[in-house]
Protein backbone atom coordinates (compact mmCIF):
# COMPACT_ATOMS: atom_id res chain seq x y z
CA UNK A 1 0.00 0.00 0.00
CA UNK A 2 1.30 3.75 -0.80
CA UNK A 3 2.69 5.86 1.82
CA UNK A 4 2.11 9.41 2.07
CA UNK A 5 4.64 11.52 3.25
CA UNK A 6 4.29 15.40 3.67
CA UNK A 7 7.70 17.23 2.91
CA UNK A 8 8.10 21.28 2.27
CA UNK A 9 9.79 22.42 -0.73
CA UNK A 10 10.98 26.03 -1.27
CA UNK A 11 10.36 27.78 -3.93
CA UNK A 12 13.09 30.09 -4.56
CA UNK A 13 16.14 27.19 -4.11
CA UNK A 14 14.61 23.70 -4.20
CA UNK A 15 15.81 22.69 -0.98
CA UNK A 16 13.50 20.14 1.06
CA UNK A 17 12.41 20.03 4.70
CA UNK A 18 10.53 17.66 6.97
CA UNK A 19 8.63 20.79 8.59
CA UNK A 20 7.39 24.24 7.84
CA UNK A 21 9.47 26.75 8.83
CA UNK A 22 9.00 30.45 7.91
CA UNK A 23 12.78 31.05 6.29
CA UNK A 24 14.69 28.68 4.53
CA UNK A 25 18.68 28.04 6.00
CA UNK A 26 19.77 27.60 2.14
CA UNK A 27 18.45 30.55 0.77
CA UNK A 28 18.07 33.23 3.34
CA UNK A 29 14.18 33.67 1.46
CA UNK A 30 11.52 34.06 3.70
CA UNK A 31 7.52 32.78 3.43
CA UNK A 32 8.92 30.67 0.22
CA UNK A 33 8.55 26.87 1.85
CA UNK A 34 5.65 25.28 0.12
CA UNK A 35 3.29 22.06 1.49
CA UNK A 36 3.82 18.85 -1.43
CA UNK A 37 2.26 15.21 -0.32
CA UNK A 38 4.61 12.23 -2.21
CA UNK A 39 3.30 8.47 -2.67
CA UNK A 40 6.08 5.90 -1.34
CA UNK A 41 5.24 2.55 -2.28
CA UNK A 42 6.61 -0.45 -0.01
CA UNK A 43 8.09 -2.21 -3.13
CA UNK A 44 11.05 -2.09 -4.59
CA UNK A 45 11.25 -2.18 -8.36
CA UNK A 46 14.52 -3.88 -10.05
CA UNK A 47 16.33 -1.03 -11.91
CA UNK A 48 18.60 -1.19 -15.09
CA UNK A 49 21.87 0.49 -14.14
CA UNK A 50 23.87 1.81 -16.59
CA UNK A 51 27.36 0.57 -16.54
CA UNK A 52 30.51 2.67 -16.12
CA UNK A 53 32.33 3.27 -19.59
CA UNK A 54 35.76 5.06 -19.98
CA UNK A 55 36.29 8.82 -20.96
CA UNK A 56 37.41 7.51 -24.90
CA UNK A 57 34.18 5.13 -25.39
CA UNK A 58 31.46 8.46 -24.67
CA UNK A 59 31.97 9.40 -28.79
CA UNK A 60 30.54 12.82 -29.55
CA UNK A 61 29.36 11.72 -33.02
CA UNK A 62 26.15 9.85 -31.66
CA UNK A 63 25.06 13.28 -30.34
CA UNK A 64 24.82 15.53 -34.04
CA UNK A 65 22.72 18.65 -32.99
CA UNK A 66 19.46 19.12 -34.78
CA UNK A 67 19.56 22.06 -36.66
CA UNK A 68 15.96 23.92 -36.42
CA UNK A 69 16.36 25.91 -39.82
CA UNK A 70 15.82 29.03 -37.64
CA UNK A 71 19.51 30.84 -37.39
CA UNK A 72 18.63 33.02 -34.64
CA UNK A 73 17.12 30.33 -32.65
CA UNK A 74 20.16 27.92 -33.32
CA UNK A 75 22.43 30.41 -32.46
CA UNK A 76 21.08 31.01 -29.22
CA UNK A 77 21.38 26.93 -28.30
CA UNK A 78 24.74 26.76 -29.50
CA UNK A 79 24.34 25.62 -33.29
CA UNK A 80 21.31 23.02 -32.76
CA UNK A 81 19.59 21.51 -30.31
CA UNK A 82 21.81 18.67 -29.14
CA UNK A 83 19.51 15.31 -28.57
CA UNK A 84 19.15 14.30 -24.68
CA UNK A 85 18.86 17.95 -23.97
CA UNK A 86 16.10 19.41 -21.83
CA UNK A 87 15.61 22.97 -22.97
CA UNK A 88 13.34 25.18 -20.72
CA UNK A 89 12.00 28.42 -22.59
CA UNK A 90 9.97 31.29 -19.98
CA UNK A 91 8.78 34.78 -20.96
CA UNK A 92 6.29 36.70 -20.09
CA UNK A 93 2.58 35.85 -21.00
CA UNK A 94 1.67 36.87 -24.65
CA UNK A 95 5.46 37.50 -25.28
CA UNK A 96 5.06 34.64 -28.37
CA UNK A 97 7.05 31.38 -26.80
CA UNK A 98 4.49 28.98 -28.29
CA UNK A 99 4.51 30.50 -31.61
CA UNK A 100 7.91 30.38 -31.70
CA UNK A 101 8.15 26.82 -30.19
CA UNK A 102 5.84 25.45 -32.84
CA UNK A 103 7.75 27.23 -35.65
CA UNK A 104 10.82 25.59 -34.51
CA UNK A 105 8.56 22.14 -34.28
CA UNK A 106 7.41 23.25 -37.76
CA UNK A 107 10.44 23.14 -38.73
CA UNK A 108 12.51 20.15 -37.58
CA UNK A 109 9.38 18.11 -38.49
CA UNK A 110 10.34 19.03 -42.10
CA UNK A 111 13.25 16.13 -41.57
CA UNK A 112 12.70 14.86 -38.22
CA UNK A 113 9.23 13.47 -36.57
CA UNK A 114 8.34 16.04 -34.18
CA UNK A 115 5.76 15.45 -30.98
CA UNK A 116 4.23 18.93 -30.04
CA UNK A 117 2.23 18.17 -26.19
CA UNK A 118 -0.42 21.00 -25.24
CA UNK A 119 -1.70 21.03 -22.01
CA UNK A 120 -3.36 24.39 -22.73
CA UNK A 121 -5.16 23.78 -26.14
CA UNK A 122 -6.66 21.36 -27.82
CA UNK A 123 -5.54 19.29 -30.87
CA UNK A 124 -7.70 21.79 -32.91
CA UNK A 125 -6.68 24.93 -31.28
CA UNK A 126 -3.14 23.79 -31.67
CA UNK A 127 -3.77 22.94 -35.68
CA UNK A 128 -5.64 26.39 -36.03
CA UNK A 129 -2.46 28.23 -35.21
CA UNK A 130 -0.30 25.91 -37.40
CA UNK A 131 -2.54 27.26 -40.18
CA UNK A 132 -1.72 30.69 -39.41
CA UNK A 133 1.77 30.23 -39.22
CA UNK A 134 1.87 27.98 -42.38
CA UNK A 135 3.17 24.98 -40.68
CA UNK A 136 1.69 21.48 -42.64
CA UNK A 137 4.09 18.68 -41.94
CA UNK A 138 2.86 15.16 -42.15
CA UNK A 139 5.94 14.19 -39.26
CA UNK A 140 4.35 17.00 -36.65
CA UNK A 141 2.38 15.27 -34.34
CA UNK A 142 -0.13 16.80 -32.11
CA UNK A 143 -1.54 15.60 -28.63
CA UNK A 144 -3.44 16.89 -25.66
CA UNK A 145 -2.00 15.51 -22.39
CA UNK A 146 -1.23 16.63 -19.06
CA UNK A 147 -0.41 13.88 -17.29
CA UNK A 148 3.18 12.96 -17.27
CA UNK A 149 3.40 9.12 -17.00
CA UNK A 150 0.90 8.81 -20.45
CA UNK A 151 3.40 11.75 -21.81
CA UNK A 152 5.97 9.39 -21.32
CA UNK A 153 4.32 6.52 -22.42
CA UNK A 154 3.92 8.76 -25.31
CA UNK A 155 6.94 9.57 -26.23
CA UNK A 156 9.15 6.08 -25.85
CA UNK A 157 6.37 4.84 -28.27
CA UNK A 158 6.51 7.38 -31.03
CA UNK A 159 10.13 7.90 -30.51
CA UNK A 160 10.54 11.26 -32.16
CA UNK A 161 13.66 13.57 -32.53
CA UNK A 162 12.16 16.54 -30.68
CA UNK A 163 9.27 16.78 -27.78
CA UNK A 164 7.31 19.98 -27.12
CA UNK A 165 5.88 20.46 -23.63
CA UNK A 166 3.51 23.25 -23.36
CA UNK A 167 3.53 23.72 -20.76
CA UNK A 168 5.43 22.58 -18.15
CA UNK A 169 2.97 24.32 -15.22
CA UNK A 170 -0.08 22.18 -16.49
CA UNK A 171 1.62 18.52 -16.43
CA UNK A 172 1.19 16.62 -13.37
CA UNK A 173 2.04 13.16 -11.74
CA UNK A 174 -0.67 11.10 -9.91
CA UNK A 175 2.94 10.29 -7.43
CA UNK A 176 2.76 13.83 -5.80
CA UNK A 177 -0.84 14.35 -3.80
CA UNK A 178 -1.06 18.47 -4.90
CA UNK A 179 -2.62 20.27 -8.22
CA UNK A 180 -0.71 20.53 -11.55
CA UNK A 181 1.62 24.18 -11.06
CA UNK A 182 2.09 23.71 -7.67
CA UNK A 183 5.96 23.66 -6.48
CA UNK A 184 6.10 19.71 -6.19
CA UNK A 185 4.66 18.69 -8.98
CA UNK A 186 6.68 21.15 -11.61
CA UNK A 187 9.85 19.68 -9.60
CA UNK A 188 8.43 16.30 -10.26
CA UNK A 189 7.56 16.46 -13.88
CA UNK A 190 10.77 17.85 -14.63
CA UNK A 191 12.74 15.27 -13.12
CA UNK A 192 10.78 12.69 -15.02
CA UNK A 193 11.01 14.54 -18.26
CA UNK A 194 14.94 14.78 -17.82
CA UNK A 195 15.44 10.95 -17.00
CA UNK A 196 13.25 10.14 -20.25
CA UNK A 197 15.32 12.74 -22.35
CA UNK A 198 18.59 11.49 -21.25
CA UNK A 199 17.97 7.87 -21.48
CA UNK A 200 15.69 7.77 -25.49
CA UNK A 201 18.41 10.52 -26.65
CA UNK A 202 15.24 12.99 -27.07
CA UNK A 203 15.47 16.30 -27.06
CA UNK A 204 12.60 17.93 -25.36
CA UNK A 205 11.44 21.49 -24.81
CA UNK A 206 9.70 22.61 -22.15
CA UNK A 207 7.83 26.02 -21.82
CA UNK A 208 7.45 27.96 -18.60
CA UNK A 209 5.36 30.44 -17.02
CA UNK A 210 6.94 33.68 -15.51
CA UNK A 211 5.67 34.96 -11.95
CA UNK A 212 5.50 38.81 -11.36
CA UNK A 213 8.70 39.22 -10.53
CA UNK A 214 10.25 38.02 -13.68
CA UNK A 215 11.30 34.62 -12.20
CA UNK A 216 10.37 31.19 -13.76
CA UNK A 217 7.31 29.37 -11.52
CA UNK A 218 8.68 26.92 -9.70
CA UNK A 219 11.54 26.51 -7.90
CA UNK A 220 14.75 27.43 -8.77
CA UNK A 221 15.83 23.77 -8.65
CA UNK A 222 13.72 23.55 -12.12
CA UNK A 223 16.60 26.20 -13.94
CA UNK A 224 19.61 23.82 -11.73
CA UNK A 225 17.52 20.59 -13.56
CA UNK A 226 17.45 21.65 -17.42
CA UNK A 227 20.33 21.85 -19.71
CA UNK A 228 19.37 24.82 -21.32
CA UNK A 229 16.91 28.11 -19.98
CA UNK A 230 16.20 30.31 -22.43
CA UNK A 231 13.84 33.87 -22.10
CA UNK A 232 12.83 35.88 -24.59
CA UNK A 233 11.82 39.04 -23.82
CA UNK A 234 10.90 42.42 -24.84
CA UNK A 235 7.42 44.60 -25.69
CA UNK A 236 4.59 42.25 -25.94
CA UNK A 237 2.65 45.34 -27.83
CA UNK A 238 5.39 46.14 -30.13
CA UNK A 239 9.10 46.25 -31.15
CA UNK A 240 11.38 43.15 -30.88
CA UNK A 241 11.64 39.84 -29.30
CA UNK A 242 14.93 38.96 -28.24
CA UNK A 243 15.47 35.67 -27.11
CA UNK A 244 18.44 35.44 -24.85
CA UNK A 245 20.36 31.93 -23.33
CA UNK A 246 20.55 32.25 -19.19
CA UNK A 247 21.81 28.83 -19.00
CA UNK A 248 23.73 26.34 -21.48
CA UNK A 249 25.67 23.10 -20.58
CA UNK A 250 26.21 23.15 -24.55
CA UNK A 251 27.28 26.30 -25.77
CA UNK A 252 27.84 29.70 -24.86
CA UNK A 253 25.58 32.28 -22.58
CA UNK A 254 26.26 35.22 -24.70
CA UNK A 255 24.54 34.76 -27.68
CA UNK A 256 21.20 36.26 -28.61
CA UNK A 257 18.36 35.80 -31.09
CA UNK A 258 16.09 38.88 -32.52
CA UNK A 259 12.63 38.22 -34.21
CA UNK A 260 9.80 40.39 -35.10
CA UNK A 261 6.51 39.16 -34.05
CA UNK A 262 4.11 39.58 -37.22
CA UNK A 263 0.66 38.02 -38.20
CA UNK A 264 2.38 34.87 -39.80
CA UNK A 265 4.72 34.31 -36.99
CA UNK A 266 8.12 35.55 -35.54
CA UNK A 267 10.23 36.75 -37.92
CA UNK A 268 14.01 36.93 -37.81
CA UNK A 269 16.08 40.13 -38.10
CA UNK A 270 19.16 39.62 -39.74
CA UNK A 271 19.90 43.85 -39.34
CA UNK A 272 17.79 45.08 -36.70
CA UNK A 273 20.06 47.76 -36.48
CA UNK A 274 19.25 49.22 -39.88
CA UNK A 275 15.40 48.87 -38.97
CA UNK A 276 15.62 50.40 -35.26
CA UNK A 277 17.25 53.76 -37.09
CA UNK A 278 15.26 53.75 -40.19
CA UNK A 279 13.07 56.42 -39.09
CA UNK A 280 15.48 58.63 -37.12
CA UNK A 281 14.80 62.42 -37.54
CA UNK A 282 17.25 64.44 -39.37
CA UNK A 283 17.77 67.46 -37.07
CA UNK A 284 16.53 66.40 -33.89
CA UNK A 285 17.42 67.75 -30.21
CA UNK A 286 17.64 64.47 -28.06
CA UNK A 287 18.69 61.73 -30.14
CA UNK A 288 21.99 60.22 -29.41
CA UNK A 289 22.84 57.04 -31.07
CA UNK A 290 24.38 53.90 -28.65
CA UNK A 291 26.12 50.87 -29.86
CA UNK A 292 24.79 48.63 -27.26
CA UNK A 293 25.89 44.62 -26.91
CA UNK A 294 23.23 41.89 -26.84
CA UNK A 295 25.31 39.13 -26.10
CA UNK A 296 28.38 39.24 -29.04
CA UNK A 297 26.45 40.98 -31.23
CA UNK A 298 26.96 45.07 -31.42
CA UNK A 299 23.73 46.56 -32.04
CA UNK A 300 22.56 50.07 -33.03
CA UNK A 301 19.64 51.95 -30.66
CA UNK A 302 18.86 55.36 -30.90
CA UNK A 303 18.25 57.19 -27.10
CA UNK A 304 15.41 59.68 -27.24
CA UNK A 305 16.07 62.62 -24.19
CA UNK A 306 12.81 65.12 -23.63
CA UNK A 307 13.28 67.70 -20.90
CA UNK A 308 10.48 70.63 -20.19
CA UNK A 309 10.08 72.69 -17.04
CA UNK A 310 8.24 71.19 -14.18
CA UNK A 311 4.91 72.61 -13.26
CA UNK A 312 5.56 70.73 -9.58
CA UNK A 313 7.48 71.07 -6.76
CA UNK A 314 9.41 67.92 -7.29
CA UNK A 315 10.51 67.52 -10.63
CA UNK A 316 9.68 64.15 -12.36
CA UNK A 317 11.99 61.41 -14.08
CA UNK A 318 10.91 58.76 -16.56
CA UNK A 319 12.90 56.22 -18.13
CA UNK A 320 11.51 53.54 -20.41
CA UNK A 321 13.93 50.99 -21.65
CA UNK A 322 16.55 51.65 -18.76
CA UNK A 323 17.01 51.10 -15.01
CA UNK A 324 15.58 54.91 -13.52
CA UNK A 325 18.29 55.22 -10.42
CA UNK A 326 20.68 55.20 -13.10
CA UNK A 327 18.80 58.33 -14.87
CA UNK A 328 18.76 60.19 -11.57
CA UNK A 329 22.43 59.15 -10.41
CA UNK A 330 23.34 60.77 -14.57
CA UNK A 331 21.00 64.05 -14.22
CA UNK A 332 23.17 64.28 -10.40
CA UNK A 333 26.22 64.29 -12.48
CA UNK A 334 25.17 66.37 -15.02
CA UNK A 335 24.24 69.12 -12.67
CA UNK A 336 27.13 68.85 -10.24
CA UNK A 337 29.87 67.93 -12.72
CA UNK A 338 29.15 69.52 -15.95
CA UNK A 339 27.21 72.95 -14.82
CA UNK A 340 24.40 71.70 -16.43
CA UNK A 341 20.91 72.53 -14.05
CA UNK A 342 18.51 70.54 -14.29
CA UNK A 343 16.84 70.98 -11.12
CA UNK A 344 13.43 72.45 -12.12
CA UNK A 345 13.12 70.33 -15.16
CA UNK A 346 11.52 67.22 -16.53
CA UNK A 347 13.11 64.48 -17.41
CA UNK A 348 11.67 61.61 -19.64
CA UNK A 349 14.37 58.98 -21.29
CA UNK A 350 13.38 56.46 -23.99
CA UNK A 351 15.52 53.37 -25.92
CA UNK A 352 13.51 53.40 -29.39
CA UNK A 353 11.82 49.79 -30.62
CA UNK A 354 10.73 48.70 -26.85
CA UNK A 355 13.96 47.45 -25.94
CA UNK A 356 15.48 47.28 -22.39
CA UNK A 357 19.34 48.07 -21.85
CA UNK A 358 21.26 47.77 -18.17
CA UNK A 359 24.92 47.76 -19.51
CA UNK A 360 26.94 50.91 -18.31
CA UNK A 361 27.72 51.65 -21.91
CA UNK A 362 24.77 53.57 -22.25
CA UNK A 363 25.58 56.40 -20.01
CA UNK A 364 27.13 58.65 -21.83
CA UNK A 365 24.79 58.16 -24.56
CA UNK A 366 21.74 59.19 -22.11
CA UNK A 367 23.98 62.13 -20.76
CA UNK A 368 24.62 63.69 -23.76
CA UNK A 369 20.60 63.29 -24.98
CA UNK A 370 19.34 65.15 -22.12
CA UNK A 371 22.14 67.76 -22.58
CA UNK A 372 21.33 68.15 -26.02
CA UNK A 373 17.20 67.86 -25.30
CA UNK A 374 18.24 70.71 -22.66
CA UNK A 375 20.21 73.09 -24.91
CA UNK A 376 17.93 72.15 -27.75
CA UNK A 377 20.51 71.81 -30.07
CA UNK A 378 21.14 68.34 -32.12
CA UNK A 379 24.11 66.19 -32.43
CA UNK A 380 25.50 65.39 -35.70
CA UNK A 381 23.41 62.33 -37.22
CA UNK A 382 26.42 60.53 -38.02
CA UNK A 383 28.02 60.21 -34.48
CA UNK A 384 27.89 57.48 -32.33
CA UNK A 385 28.65 57.61 -28.58
CA UNK A 386 29.19 54.79 -26.24
CA UNK A 387 31.42 54.80 -22.20
CA UNK A 388 30.41 54.73 -18.57
CA UNK A 389 30.26 57.56 -16.17
CA UNK A 390 31.51 57.87 -12.11
CA UNK A 391 30.61 59.92 -9.55
CA UNK A 392 33.39 62.21 -10.87
CA UNK A 393 32.35 62.53 -14.03
CA UNK A 394 35.29 60.79 -15.91
CA UNK A 395 34.01 58.85 -18.78
CA UNK A 396 35.40 54.84 -18.21
CA UNK A 397 36.24 52.28 -20.26
CA UNK A 398 33.82 49.68 -21.54
CA UNK A 399 34.61 46.51 -23.24
CA UNK A 400 33.49 45.19 -26.86
CA UNK A 401 34.98 48.70 -28.30
CA UNK A 402 36.40 46.98 -31.40
CA UNK A 403 32.76 45.30 -32.17
CA UNK A 404 31.20 48.72 -31.05
CA UNK A 405 33.16 51.04 -33.47
CA UNK A 406 33.25 48.10 -36.58
CA UNK A 407 29.02 48.10 -36.33
CA UNK A 408 28.61 51.83 -36.24
CA UNK A 409 30.92 52.22 -39.13
CA UNK A 410 29.29 49.26 -40.97
CA UNK A 411 25.82 51.76 -41.13
CA UNK A 412 27.92 54.49 -42.26
CA UNK A 413 28.60 57.01 -39.39
CA UNK A 414 31.54 59.35 -39.74
CA UNK A 415 32.54 59.32 -35.95
CA UNK A 416 31.62 58.09 -32.82
CA UNK A 417 32.91 59.40 -29.32
CA UNK A 418 34.80 57.27 -26.74
CA UNK A 419 36.14 57.10 -23.26
CA UNK A 420 39.61 58.89 -23.31
CA UNK A 421 42.05 55.38 -22.06
CA UNK A 422 39.60 53.24 -24.74
CA UNK A 423 42.39 51.13 -26.84
CA UNK A 424 42.08 50.04 -30.60
CA UNK A 425 44.11 49.10 -33.18
CA UNK A 426 42.85 50.73 -35.74
CA UNK A 427 39.15 52.48 -37.53
CA UNK A 428 37.54 53.63 -40.63
CA UNK A 429 35.80 56.69 -38.78
CA UNK A 430 37.17 59.52 -36.95
CA UNK A 431 37.84 58.59 -33.44
CA UNK A 432 36.62 61.38 -30.84
CA UNK A 433 38.25 60.63 -27.13
CA UNK A 434 36.94 62.72 -23.94
CA UNK A 435 37.85 62.13 -20.75
CA UNK A 436 34.80 63.27 -18.76
CA UNK A 437 31.53 64.52 -18.91
CA UNK A 438 32.11 68.37 -19.97
CA UNK A 439 34.72 67.24 -22.53
CA UNK A 440 32.48 64.74 -23.97
CA UNK A 441 29.77 67.45 -24.37
CA UNK A 442 32.15 70.36 -25.95
CA UNK A 443 33.34 67.94 -28.49
CA UNK A 444 29.99 67.00 -29.67
CA UNK A 445 28.48 70.36 -29.99
CA UNK A 446 30.93 71.46 -31.99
Amino acid sequence: MAKVKTQYICASCGAIYDRWQGKCVQCGEWNTLAESQIQKTNSSVARNVEKARPLSMAKEDDLTRQTTGISEFDRVVGGGIVPGALVLVGGDPGIGKSTLILQVAGKVSGKEKTLYISGEESVRQVGMRASRLSIASENLFLISETNVETIIAEIRQEKPRLVIIDSIQTVYSEDVAANAGSVSQVSLCSQKLMEVAKKEHIAIIIIGHVTKEGNLAGPRLLEHLVDVVLYLEGNRYGGFRVLRGIKNRFGSTNETGIFEMAKDGMREVANPSKILLSEREDAASGTVIFPTMEGTRPLLVEIQALTSITNFGYPKRTASGMDLNRLQLLIAVLTKRANINLTNQDVFINIVGGLSIKEPAMDLAVALSVTSAYKNKPFKKDMAVFGEIGLAGEVRNVDNIEARIKEVAKLGFKSVIIPKHARITSSKINIIKAANIKEAIAKALE
